[in-house]
């Protein structure tokens, strides 16, 4: 009984790739949502200012940040970013420094990037269908949250800290190496959708039409 305990509560193991790779991640999404909300400063300073981040009629952060979808919980969504994002860091540098971390944590941690990724669905479907804006700052987050939730997903299944059916584990441990793809295909979706709904933008603004 208590080596089943034991084997329950043991810190869970993360290798120095995955470290530095939460690391990377970690910082690209928070320098995207730093500049985003000096951005966003810029235009409550000067309403008519135009920022860095507009670049047509469609890629503009102007565009996005000044909708409702923008301040989802009443203040600027990039303030969650510049706040969320330095999970992975800590945790990335933290397992550098030989740190072991219980399952509690580390489901902890999951679930905290299944609530991000849902919300980068959810607002990459609001600019491009909604807003009919893109916001380059953005996507930049998107792009970092996208392979974050996926890396976790089959490191949760291949080390335990996820209730996944015993006969899946194998396959959690053959998809952990091939993470990226499922982190491309997603977001080879989102770029299909951008695509698509602003094919005829896209032509004008590379001179096509």
């Amino acid at each position: 009984m208590s080596s089943a305990v034991e084997s329950k509560s043991a810190p869970i193991q993360a290798s120095k790739p995955f470290a530095i790779f939460l690391i990377i991640a970690g910082l690209t999404g928070w320098v995207a949502s730093f500049l985003l909300t000096l951005e966003r400063f810029h235009v409550a300073a000067d309403p008519s200012a135009k920022l860095s981040c507009d670049v047509a009629s469609f890629i503009s952060c102007k565009s996005v940040m000044l909708s409702h979808q923008a301040k989802l919980f009443g203040f600027p969504n990039p303030l969650i970013g510049i706040g969320a994002f330095v999970a992975p860091i800590v945790v990335g540098f933290a397992i550098l420094a030989g740190a072991h971390f219980k399952k509690w944590l580390w489901q902890g941690f999951f679930f905290g990037h299944v609530l991000a990724f849902a919300f980068v669905l959810w607002l990459s479907y609001e600019a491009i269908f909604e807003i009919n804006a893109l916001c380059p700052y953005c996507m930049v987050a998107w792009a970092a949250v996208i392979p974050l939730f996926w890396q976790l997903f089959f490191h949760g299944g291949r080390e335990g800290y996820l209730p996944v059916p015993i006969r899946t584990v194998g396959f959690f441990v053959s998809a952990y190496d091939y993470a990226w793809v499922f982190a491309l295909v997603t977001a080879l979706i989102i770029v299909l959708e951008i695509a698509i709904h602003f094919w005829s933008l896209w032509m004008r603004f590379f001179g096509l039409v």
